[in-house]
């Protein structure tokens, strides 16, 4: 039976500069995302990349003595580095210098202007470099960029404009009789009451003030603007061509989920639905637009000197305690918070505490009770039925949130899983049953225990890809699929356990926040 396909893209990483720890959450959510599609049966396609043309790259290589291309390549793989240190399974990474992308860009640029929906005229307007954005007046904020707050600057030049109020009224109409278009329901309600209620402007599509870019192939001098390039990866790197698209882009275009930046949702939920009405292909079926990660209660800025990269993070803490922490502690629709002291509480409190006592106290136990082989449980008591029933509703619970994206409610549910076990421990006391002989009691509460672990380490593999390599590798199984939960029967009789050994240790915050401040002062 053909597996139902899934495609989820991140937006492309912007090769202006090495991505803080708020540009790699969006990997992580998408990554896990992707994860757990592929562990219930899905046939997932997962893409990613980097947005490497205009006017701040330019400038930049230019500052740091180097052509724009060895620019991009020295960032491209800086961000590849990191989406493989944070254990990124994605399928393929996008650059959009890459030559058959720039070729197909041109084609879909000309189709437009050719049926009419891209026009050549004179633009005067207030531009933001960083954002590569044009904006109005009456769209600034206290006379700046409303995106990043920056300085604009007056701007004329001859351009190439896309219509985006000839199909404004449809998008319109699509996005209010397709609910899950974009989400979360705040992030929609911005776009309509902010942008496309009031009208919206065409959009500028070229440029002539600078030369990295995508040349116009019909009128020398100008290059395409980022956005129709940027936003055009989706498509062309699956095989979409104008002239005849690939199998592949058949199999998998629409896509499933745009995983974005709440920054970057006006391009995407207004100027690609438009391109793409325009190019008369299907719309993507959801676009989520993320919160950020905030530094405090203050947005990372390198000004403000208050910027966390994941690497320096991982080797502070490891790459799964950083996963756990955007993944659980980041909300759904609002802004989440990170700070050290509140890495390390959960480090201690979710990881250490809860997981990793949990499987140590339990590996330890059947080593020492039954030298670590697995016993046949034969005497069940009405205690064991609660943790039994809670590890049999659990692909379902899980399954529930993961289908709106409330992955911090999923893994909580996984957890919950860990810490009734601990509870289940304390209940039916292993030590108390071993001292009064009761072996076969004794044996099925171990094998409760190990195959209640079992079955949520089946599920955290998604979001702990590492930890739960290591918890398989303790139990000694390789039964870790999905279809392996429902029985409750999983773990095999008379299996050989692995050594008890750590997944987390506890961390004495006081002194790792002075060691961390000390490095700063280094």
């Amino acid at each position: 039976m053909e597996k139902e396909k899934f495609y989820i893209a991140t937006a492309i990483a912007y090769t202006s500069a090495k991505p803080h720890v708020g540009n790699c959450y969006e990997i992580v959510l998408a990554d896990a995302i992707a994860r757990y599609k592929r562990l219930v049966g899905y046939d997932v396609y997962f893409q990613t990349g980097t947005d490497e043309h205009g006017q701040k790259i330019e400038e930049k290589a230019k500052l740091a003595g180097k052509s724009p291309q060895e620019f991009v390549d020295e960032v491209a793989l800086e961000v590849k580095r990191l989406w493989t240190l944070l254990n990124a399974s994605y399928d393929r990474f996008v650059r959009t210098t890459n030559p058959t992308h720039e070729h197909i860009v041109q084609k879909i640029f000309k189709k437009l202007y050719e049926q009419g929906d891209i026009y050549l005229d004179k633009y005067e307007g207030l531009y933001c470099t960083p954002c590569e954005s044009f904006f109005t007046e009456s769209q600034l904020v206290d006379g700046k960029c409303p995106d990043c707050g920056r300085k604009v600057h007056a701007s004329s030049e001859e351009a190439y404009f896309f219509k985006l109020e000839k199909y404004a009224d449809r998008l319109i109409e699509y996005i209010e009789t397709h609910p899950n278009f974009i989400k979360p329901e705040s992030r929609k309600n911005e776009i309509m009451n902010n942008f496309l209620k009031p009208g919206v402007q065409d959009l500028c599509v070229s440029r002539t003030s600078f030369k990295w870019g995508i040349p116009v192939d019909f009128d020398e001098g100008h290059v395409i603007y980022v956005w129709i390039d940027a936003l055009s990866n989706y498509i062309t790197f699956l095989g979409y061509d104008p002239d005849g698209s690939t199998e592949e882009f058949y199999k998998y275009w629409p896509a499933d989920i745009h995983l974005i930046g709440k920054d970057i949702l006006r391009f995407h939920t207004i100027y690609w639905p438009i391109m793409l009405m325009a190019l008369d292909l299907p719309l993507p079926k959801q676009i989520f637009g993320h919160p950020w990660v905030l530094s405090a209660s203050d947005k990372m800025s390198k000004s403000k000197g208050n910027v966390f990269y994941a690497d320096d993070l991982v080797d502070l803490y490891g790459v799964d305690a950083l996963r756990y922490y955007l993944l659980h502690e980041i909300p759904y629709a609002n802004d989440g918070t990170l700070t050290h002291e509140l890495l390390i509480e959960r480090i201690n409190s979710d990881l250490a505490n809860v997981l990793g006592n949990l499987v140590n106290r339990t590996i330890t136990m059947s080593h020492k009770y039954f030298d670590g082989v697995v016993k046949l449980p034969k005497a069940f008591e009405d205690i064991d039925k609660p943790l039994i029933t809670a590890v049999r509703e659990l692909p379902k619970k899980v399954e529930t949130a993961m289908e709106t994206l409330h992955v911090a409610e999923a893994i909580d549910e996984i957890f919950e899983i860990y810490r009734k076990c601990n509870k289940y421990i304390d209940e039916t006391m292993p030590w108390i049953l071993a001292k009064e002989g009761q072996e076969d009691r004794l044996a099925t509460v171990l094998y409760n225990l190990l195959e209640a672990i079992r079955c949520a380490t089946v599920l955290l593999q998604a979001f702990l890809p590492d930890t739960a390599d290591a918890i398989f590798h303790q139990l000694n199984t390789n039964n870790r699929f999905i279809d392996s939960i429902e029985g409750f029967n999983g773990l095999d009789i008379d299996l050989k356990l692995g050594e008890a050994k750590p997944l987390f240790i506890r961390i004495d915050k006081e002194k790792k926040l002075k060691e961390i401040e000390n490095c700063k002062s280094v």
